[in-house]
This record gives C-alpha cells, structure tokens and sequence, in this order.
C-alpha cells in the first residue's frame, strides 16, 4: 500500500471504518431487538397499549403511591361488584326457575272456565248455561274455609275451584233485600246473596242431581260428592229484622232437598250438600227457636268450655278471632302455651262434633302465616280459614319460601 497515493490510503480507511461503524449498529440493533423478545413467549404479540397503561396506573414508581392505592382500591371494588353481579343473575334465574317448577297447574274443568270468564254478579247464574259437564272435575275438596269470600274476584267459584268447602257472605238488609258487602259503603244492588250465592248453587245442585232418584242428592265436589258446602252468613244489620228475610231467601236451596237440617222430629242431623252457618248478629235463640232447623249456629270457639249449650243440634262451627284466643302471637311463631290453648279449644269443638275455626290468622310475615297453618292442620283443626285459597289448597306449603323469597 506504501505505492498507493495518499488519496487512496484515506479513502480506503474512511470505507473500513464505516463499515466497522454499519456492522457494529446492526449488531446493536440485533441486541436490541433480543432483548425486547425476551418479555413475552415466541410468536406472542408485545404487550398492547392499555394493558402497558392499566399497569403504570398500578405501579407506585410511575403514579406515586397515593394514587397507585387509590387505583388498587378501585380495581378490587369493581372485581367485587361483577363477581355480586354474576352472582345476582345466578341466583334470580335459579329462583324464576324454581317459581316455574313449583307454581301449581291450573287446572282444566267447567269451574276454572267460569272463573276467567266471570265479570259481574250476573254472570254467576248466565255462565251455567249450557252446563259444563266437567264443572268440578279433578277438584279435591279441603277442609279450608274462604274467608270473605265476596271480596274475591269471582265469588263463590273461586272458593269452590280451589277445594275449599267453606265460603262466607257478609249480608245487610237493605229495601227489603240482603246485599253482600263488608260495609254499608261496598253495597252495590246487584251484589245480593241471591245473585252471588242462592241462586247458583241452586241451578249448580240442579244440574247435578238431574239424574238421580229424590231419595238421593250430590254435592259440588265430583270426587267426592258426600262432601257438604258450608255457606256462613254473617249478618251485619240488625238480627232480628234479617234473620226472615235470609230464612226466605233460602227457599230454593231448601225446597230442593239441598241443606243440611236438624230433624226435630227424629231428633237427628240429615247432612245435605250445603250446610248454611249463622254467625255476626245471628242470633242463638232464634236459631234454636226453629225446631226443624235449616240455619246452624256458629258457637263461640273460647266459651265451649264454660257453656254446654252448643252442640250439633244447634251450631255448625265453633269460630273465635286467633288474636282473641292467644293474645299477641309474635313473628317468629306461638308460644308453647298459645299452642296448648289451641289444642284444647280443637279438641273441645270435636268432642261437640263441631269444626274448629280459628279466623283473623296473620297473613304476614309468610312465615308466620305458613307455621300457624301448619300447627293448627297438624292438630286437626276443623276448618282452616284462609284468605288465598290457591295457596292453601295447591301451593306446596314447604316451598312457599325459598332463600327468603315468598313464592306463593
């Protein structure tokens, strides 16, 4: 090289050096992107934008340590409030699933047809018409009675549809008819106890015994036609002045050969597919004072240990209000006294051959509703009064509350 010019010699050192200079960046550059593809596995995507930036609000070293736990605490609280979230959803859909499961059929006969037609007291008699001939079909009747029976939508079918062999009328005397209604302020012309009650029984009782010889009669339960309809009149106006009206209004069901009477001369009971119970300003002396008797007396359920008076002669229930009986009875259930003061009063009325009743049963809390009909059924109460019939008739009572939710 010593022949070459100077020229050359500087060129050709200045290309060595640049090209040590290209070599040496390349091999950083290779270093450089080594050490990027060290923090995630081979064919991994680098770390996105908002994952970097959710971490640098996490990292005390870039936000500072106030921040950092405020951010921390905020991240907790939002994984808590979606995890309670999944959680909620979880659990509404096991419980709309278990009220599907558990809410009982609605079932198929002439009574259900009538009740989702119904719309006015009229309706009770126009609707029998043509007579549907599976009019109580697969309708088991139970021992419940329905209290207030015309404050339901649909009187009387309602009642009858659920099972229960029990239905009550309040009856004031009003221009020399006896409409139905809890005060004088509900009354309406065409509520009368003719219209919701007299009137269809006696076309429903017709139809039924269409067939049958005089000697015999069925009730309004096809499943077991033995079974006699209590119909308890409360009378609210004065005793006296209504106690003739209701005895002639009573006419058709008596005249029939429908309702149960006390035989003065045979001195016996004859059971008929309606039993009519007196209570309210019913009044004892007029009752007994009818030697053939076709009205029974609703005894005091608390005296029948003092007074021998009432017997099957002469009443049918044997009725006092729970709270009048026990006192207070506290949410979480009766006492053992309140239970034993209940179990002597149903044992007396069935020594006397009367149904027990024991009516204003709380209706709330559920619970308390649910173990005071469980007791006084367990004990062989007469007459369980309800308020809803299809909860006590179809609900299963040990599924009316499923992790503190009230399903029926």
């Amino acid at each position: 090289m010593t022949g070459l010019p100077l020229f050359s010699r500087l060129s050709s050192r200045r290309s060595d050096s640049l090209s040590d200079t290209t070599l040496t960046e390349r091999r950083l550059s290779d270093l450089s992107n080594k050490s990027l593809h060290t923090y995630h596995e081979p064919n991994q995507e680098a770390p996105r934008r908002w994952v970097t930036s959710f971490k640098s609000r996490l990292n005390p070293t870039v936000v500072g340590k106030k921040k950092a736990r405020r951010n921390r605490a905020l991240v907790v609280v939002a994984i808590i409030l979606a995890v309670g979230g999944i959680a909620v959803l979880v659990w509404f859909s096991l419980v709309l699933t278990l009220i599907d499961r558990l809410t009982p059929t609605v079932p198929s006969n002439g009574l259900q047809r009538i009740v989702e037609t119904w719309k006015r007291p009229a309706d009770s008699v126009s609707l029998l018409a043509p007579w549907p001939k599976d009019f109580s079909q697969s309708i088991t009747p139970v021992q419940c009675h329905s209290h207030n029976d015309y404050w339901r939508s649909v009187p009387l079918y309602e009642a009858i549809a659920a099972g229960c062999t029990g239905v009550e009328a309040d009856i004031w005397l009003e221009g020399g008819d006896l409409l139905v209604g809890h005060g004088k302020r509900s009354l309406s012309p065409d509520r009368t106890l003719t219209s919701l009650y007299i009137d269809p029984l006696t076309l429903i009782l017709s139809n039924l015994n269409a067939n049958l010889s005089a000697n015999s009669s069925v009730g309004v339960f096809e499943v077991d036609p033995t079974t006699s309809l209590t119909l308890l009149i409360d009378i609210k106006s004065d005793g006296n002045a209504t106690w003739p009206i209701l005895l002639d209004q009573l006419g058709p069901l008596r005249s029939g050969g429908w309702l149960s009477r006390w035989n003065g001369t045979s001195k016996s009971l004859v059971r008929g597919p309606v039993t009519v119970v007196g209570t309210g300003n019913t009044m004892f002396e007029l009752v007994v004072a009818e030697e053939d008797r076709y009205v029974f007396f609703d005894a005091p359920l608390n005296e029948l240990a003092q007074n021998t008076a009432y017997t099957v002669e002469n009443s049918y229930y044997a009725s006092v209000s729970l709270q009048k009986a026990l006192g207070v009875v506290w949410p979480w259930g009766p006492t053992d006294n309140q239970k034993q003061t209940m179990q002597k009063m149903i044992s007396a009325s069935s020594e006397r051959g009367l149904l027990s009743r024991f009516w204003s049963i709380p209706s709330w809390p559920v619970s308390l509703r649910m173990r005071l009909w469980r007791f006084l059924v367990d004990s062989g109460v007469g007459m369980l009064n309800v308020d809803d019939v299809v909860e006590a008739t179809r609900w299963n009572w040990d599924w009316c509350i499923v992790a503190g939710l009230v399903l029926c």
